[in-house]
């Protein structure tokens, strides 16, 4: 093998590896700053964080989020419809960047990771604004509807006083439809099906009483991935402290951003 051959072929294993390593390193952020463009998985039938608008376009404060994330990553955004079945498998495959609208538990801990909070999400008690009604001990006496055996079921009958009238229906729509005509005092539900039942009834006058139990909502992505994580944090620090996330709460949920989230 001749010199000249000899330094050609470790020119060429050097280039190798180098690019190898490139692609080592090569994480989301660097696909996202080299094509422009953020992929955001979000629910497109969950209003009020996502859905379609009646210009067809969609709205909501997950969308409205996105966009503001996007422009933080110094991308456009690419909003990618997802569902609870497929919406991991979109992030493992690369179908989506970043999730919205994510519950952090353990299990979800080993498989992805969460940014911090950066939307309100719990179960409290609606009623109308002329009930008085701010804790707990105020449910005595008072009728409360919930669906049979879900969550708000479980939370509200742990902490009600023994004379609260706990209404139990077959089902959310059950429930919402008996205290919208009088058959209970009280509703309990999520904010975000909360905040369209105060926008869609205002001869009800509903308000938020108090709130139940907390899960806020995160923004998910793949494992591994520190430098998008450091971004999407620092993001959300900054929509907090430059009150986009009181406004969105606002906006959205019919509630103020929480102070302690």
């Amino acid at each position: 093998m001749t010199l000249r051959l000899s330094r050609f072929l470790r020119g060429l294993l050097a280039a190798s590896f180098a690019l190898a390593v490139s692609f080592a390193h090569a994480d989301t952020l660097d696909t996202i700053q080299k094509n422009g463009v953020v992929r955001i998985g979000v629910f497109m039938d969950y209003p009020p964080f996502g859905s379609i608008g009646p210009d067809m376009k969609p709205q909501g404060y997950d969308i409205e989020m996105g966009e503001y994330l996007a422009r933080a990553l110094k991308a456009k955004v690419e909003f990618v419809a997802i569902t609870g079945e497929n919406r991991m498998a979109y992030l493992a495959t690369h179908k989506a960047d970043l999730l919205l609208s994510v519950g952090q538990t353990p299990e979800r801990e080993k498989v992805i990771d969460f940014s911090r909070p950066y939307a309100p999400y719990y179960l409290a008690v609606f009623g109308p604004k002329s009930l008085a009604v701010k804790t707990t001990a105020d449910l005595a006496g008072k009728s409360v509807a919930v669906a049979r055996g879900t969550l708000e079921d479980l939370s509200v009958s742990k902490v009600a006083p023994p004379t609260a009238d706990i209404k139990r229906f077959e089902d959310p729509n059950g429930a919402i439809s008996a205290f919208l005509a009088g058959q209970a005092q009280l509703l309990v539900v999520g904010n975000d099906v909360g905040a369209t039942i105060i926008a869609r009834n205002p001869p009800v006058q509903p308000e938020q009483k108090f709130q139940l139990f907390s899960s806020p909502d995160h923004v998910g992505l793949n494992k591994d991935e520190p430098r998008l994580l450091k971004e999407v944090d620092a993001a959300i620090v900054q929509a907090k402290k430059d009150g986009t996330l009181n406004t969105l709460s606002t906006k959205w949920l019919k509630a103020p951003y929480p102070a302690d989230l």
